[in-house]
């Protein structure tokens, strides 16, 4: 089987309408129970998040669907129709999908291209854009297509609209004076924006910047800890999820069952010490020179954690000194698997780059403790 060389020839990204500031947040996602939350100006202090973006408009109207994001990715990383037409392979990964059925692959082929070709979907949460991406790297790498695209999506905004927890609160406010939303699901609204990002790989260099991808390592927790983020379910007290098809139609509204929900406990105790143990394993076993990593590209959903990871990393000898970090969270927002695709794009753009140089992808995903690492190398 063939072992190609593959290059990043190209990149983009994309994000609806105009920014959103931090005091316009509820004006598009609502109050729940038309009470302005009391959680929102402590997590922004915490996250550090400035702008963000949404897919809605101030009438809670949908402007682009997840799909159609990815389709604008698509379509300024090649506006070509007759380079599009050459595209043999698409991986997409995505949290949010527009539907359950059919695959988010096949609603962007549709979308977005003319010629069949072979498709595949990844799921999960900030893990599913770099396992397109492998997915797309692997197809290359192994002579199964000479190029492929990998997109990664994501659109949240219309799940933490105030509207669909309006049931939870009447319910709640039947049994307390006091009624509010939990933490765990209150808290995510104010962290997490829309947006898209593609990346074109062949297996010859042929753009002004050819990023080599040297390798793409994915390791997955799971058997040690439950879960920490998820949706569609809830979390049973021995820490189990119990899936929305156990619940009725009733407890689905009233325990707001669809919604994202973060363990925050489980979150703050894991995810950075377990990033730093995935990152040097993955420097070590393919034996990675820290010293020529130029950049590094660390996807973190809050600025709370930044200083946390470096400590981490220090404490596993990992030499990954924040002046190599580069980080757009603050004027993008938490735009989670599509994180580091976008700010592998801005970085192409706005930092100088030369023949040599080494860029790492640090990516965590909180759904069961996953982590996706990646180095590229400038050609």
């Amino acid at each position: 089987m063939a072992d190609n060389k593959v290059y990043i020839t190209k990149t983009s990204s994309f994000f609806p309408n105009n920014p959103v500031e931090n005091d316009e947040i509820e004006a598009y996602l609502g109050r729940i129970g038309d009470k302005k939350s009391r959680v929102m100006p402590i997590i922004l202090r915490q996250n550090g998040i400035k702008k963000r973006y949404y897919a809605i408009d101030k009438n809670q109207n949908i402007t682009h669907s997840n799909s159609e994001l990815a389709k604008e990715a698509i379509d300024k990383l090649l506006p070509n129709s007759a380079d599009k037409r050459s595209i043999q392979f698409l991986a997409c990964g995505t949290s949010t999908p527009d539907q359950m059925l059919p695959s988010q692959a096949s609603m962007i082929h549709g979308a977005a291209f003319e010629q069949p070709m072979e498709i595949i979907s990844c799921a999960g949460v900030c893990l599913s854009g770099i396992q397109a991406f492998k997915a797309a790297f692997m197809s290359v790498k192994c002579g199964n297509t000479q190029n492929a695209i990998s997109t990664t999506s994501e659109l949240p905004s219309p799940a933490l609209l105030s509207k669909f927890f309006e049931e939870e609160y009447a319910h709640i406010a039947k049994i307390t004076e006091r009624p509010y939303i939990a933490f765990e699901k209150d808290f995510l609204r104010f962290m997490i924006s829309d947006g898209a990002a593609a990346v074109l790989l062949e297996n010859q260099p042929s753009g002004e910047i050819n990023l080599e991808v040297e390798w793409v390592e994915v390791i997955s927790y799971a058997n040690r800890l439950p879960a920490c983020m998820y949706q569609w379910c809830e979390k049973t007290p021995d820490g189990n999820l119990k899936s929305w098809k156990e619940f009725s139609a009733d407890d689905i509204s009233n325990k707001s069952i669809w919604c994202i929900k973060q363990d925050v406990k489980l979150l703050n105790e894991h995810i950075m010490r377990l990033f730093a143990e995935a990152t040097q394993h993955a420097l070590l076993k393919n034996k990675a020179d820290e010293n020529r990593i130029r950049y590094v590209i660390p996807h973190i959903s809050s600025m709370y954690f930044y200083n946390i990871l470096d400590e981490e990393l220090k404490k596993k000898g990992v030499s990954l000194p924040t002046s190599k970090w580069y980080t757009n969270l603050t004027w993008v927002g938490n735009v989670g698997s599509v994180a580091p695709f976008a700010a592998l794009d801005e970085l192409i753009r706005t930092k100088p780059l030369e023949k040599g140089d080494q860029i790492l992808l640090l990516v965590p995903e909180s759904g069961r403790f996953s982590y996706g690492i990646a180095l590229l190398t400038c050609r």
